[in-house]
């Protein structure tokens, strides 16, 4: 009789289990000190270029900081005056209508492009989905300078095409905003296309079938069997596009720099603004810290949904 043999008949594990367990161990562990060691360098830059930033810029939005320097603490006069200023109440709703608009667009509008084309050839595929995402690659001032023709008072197409040479749509502070909105939507949608024929393509045609020879229609197949398995890919679309329209500054500073009379300020460009051009540094860290809890709410409502979902 064998010593493996005594000891299972003893009720205890065999000698060379426990010697391959604890190989195992160690491998894990070796792999774990591995996979730390190649997550350092992103780690050290996450938490010198992000993490101590937030907690500099929190610091300072409870002092008086200005071209000077800090010049005292202001405990919580920044916040207040942050919530008694007009032009922050404007920006708010700026932003909460960009995002109330774009990120229901370009959600809707990038799955209905992707349902078209995920089941084209390879070739046609590829090239839709180059189209749609080439102003994602595209600089942010070669776009503008693009817009800034198609709008022109006098030269742009979209005035010769409504024959109305001389409006201004950027300049009336009941259009621009609405041409804001649109400009970030053409250049936010590549992305969530690739995802979504990404996403498309690898739900299960089985069920597909099987759904079909039942009589299920297109509606019940999308609603029953393709959402679900497109969650996670819709989720990442919504955080991704609400954090990009609670940022939207490059638009806005290249093409009306928050006018005319705010109607185009939103909380991103106002940090800009107050800490580059009224040089009210604490004030400004104030309201990053705010936009900051306000897309933290965001998305973890988003996250709540998709769970409850």
């Amino acid at each position: 009789m064998t010593q493996n043999t005594v000891a299972a008949q003893a009720g205890r594990k065999p000698q060379k289990k426990s010697q391959f367990s604890g190989m195992s161990r160690a491998l894990v562990r070796r792999e774990t000190i591995s996979a730390y060691l190649f997550l350092l360098p992103s780690l050290i830059f996450f938490v010198t270029f992000v993490v101590v930033p937030m907690f500099i810029c929190l610091f300072y939005s409870f002092t008086e900081y200005g071209l000077g320097g800090v010049k005292g603490f202001a405990g919580l006069e920044n916040y207040i005056k942050l919530f008694q200023d007009p032009v922050f109440h404007r920006g708010f709703l700026n932003t909460l209508l960009i995002v109330v608009v774009a990120v229901p667009c370009v959600t809707a509008f990038s799955l209905w492009v992707s349902s078209a084309i995920y089941k084209m050839h390879s070739i046609s595929r590829s090239f839709f989905r180059c189209v749609f995402y080439l102003p994602v690659v595209t600089g942010s001032v070669a776009i503008t300078v693009v817009w800034k023709w198609i709008l022109n008072p006098y030269n742009g197409i979209l005035n010769q095409v409504a024959g109305t040479t001389g409006f201004d749509w950027l300049g009336n502070p009941k259009t621009a905003i609405w041409f804001i909105i649109l400009i970030l939507f053409t250049t936010s949608i590549g992305q969530p296309i690739v995802l979504y024929v990404a996403a498309l393509g690898n739900v299960d045609q089985s069920l597909i079938e099987a759904a079909q020879v039942d009589g299920a229609t297109k509606l019940q197949v999308f609603w029953k069997i393709k959402w679900p398995q497109i969650m996670p890919t819709t989720l990442y679309v919504l955080v991704i596009t609400t954090i990009n329209s609670f940022q939207c500054f490059a638009l806005i500073q290249l093409l009306t720099k928050g006018g005319p009379l705010n109607s185009t300020m939103t909380i991103m460009y106002q940090v800009y603004d107050t800490a580059y051009r009224l040089y009210d540094l604490g004030y400004a860290c104030a309201i990053g810290v705010v936009l900051a809890v306000i897309i933290a709410i965001f998305s973890a409502i988003q996250f709540k949904v998709a769970k409850t979902d």
